[in-house]
């Protein structure tokens, strides 16, 4: 239980930073507490809920939440995030995750290219993002591969944002709240399928311990400057997605 507050605490505050790292949660059940990958998912999404929830509210109050933007992507997550758990049962996670992680790699890598190619804090902002279909798909998408390989939501659509060119702040606000769309059902989908009565306690303490690293997290986010966000997002996210594509390699 110590392991599992601390874990949430430190992984909220970085997720409430950057919109990186939500990912680590299910890693840290399955991978080194030895859950089932069912009852790793019901737990990393639970706290999705909670940092999506906190860290969007307090980028909103800061008036880094695009309404808009965040909305119509949402709606497609609802639905992407039923599809993924759906699947979840149908194809191989490792599968999923390895595609997942090529994304992250190819748009942390996207990112570095942009910004040095035009040495500005922010790019030009892709006319997709002014499409309402785009959105739909790009969170229908999105959701489906975050729903089913528990990797939170933001870790992916945080820079996909800003490659299309939305200011880094923003884009982690955005990511913050569509994550809720995409943990809840995901929450409910994977809750569905385990005895999760016994470990109320437990769950008490990942709700308040990930709650109070994000809300320090997205208090501090937004006085990082920008350039800074956004070079270590992509640098956290290549080295990462890196890392997890080279020890699936070696097993």
């Amino acid at each position: 239980m110590f392991i599992i507050a601390t874990a949430n605490a430190i992984i909220g505050a970085l997720v409430g930073m950057t919109g990186v790292a939500g990912f680590l949660l299910p890693m840290l059940y399955a991978g080194f507490l030895g859950y089932s990958p069912t009852t790793a998912l019901a737990f990393s999404f639970l706290a999705f809920i909670v940092s999506g929830l906190l860290g969007a509210r307090n980028y909103a109050r800061a008036g880094l939440l695009d309404q808009r933007l965040a909305g119509i992507v949402s709606i497609g997550s609802l639905i992407g995030a039923l599809v993924g758990v759906k699947l979840n049962l149908l194809l191989s996670p490792a599968l999923v995750t390895t595609i997942l992680y090529v994304v992250v790699l190819a748009s942390g890598a996207a990112i570095l290219i942009q910004q040095a190619r035009t040495n500005t804090t922010r790019h030009p902002q892709s006319p997709l993002l002014t499409q309402n279909w785009f959105l739909l798909v790009f969170g229908l998408v999105t959701g489906s591969l975050c729903a089913l390989s528990g990797a939170g939501g933001p870790v992916l659509v945080m820079p996909l944002l800003v490659v299309l060119g939305c200011a880094p702040h923003v884009a982690v606000g955005v990511a913050l709240l569509n994550s809720v769309a995409i943990s809840a059902p995901a929450a409910l989908g994977y809750f569905a399928q385990i005895q999760w009565q016994k470990d109320l306690p437990l769950l008490a303490v990942i709700i308040v311990a990930h709650g109070l690293g994000v809300w320090w997290g997205s208090t501090i986010g937004p006085k990082i400057n920008a350039t800074v966000l956004k070079t270590g997002t992509a640098g956290l996210s290549i080295a990462i997605a890196a890392f997890k594509l080279l020890t699936t390699a070696l097993h």
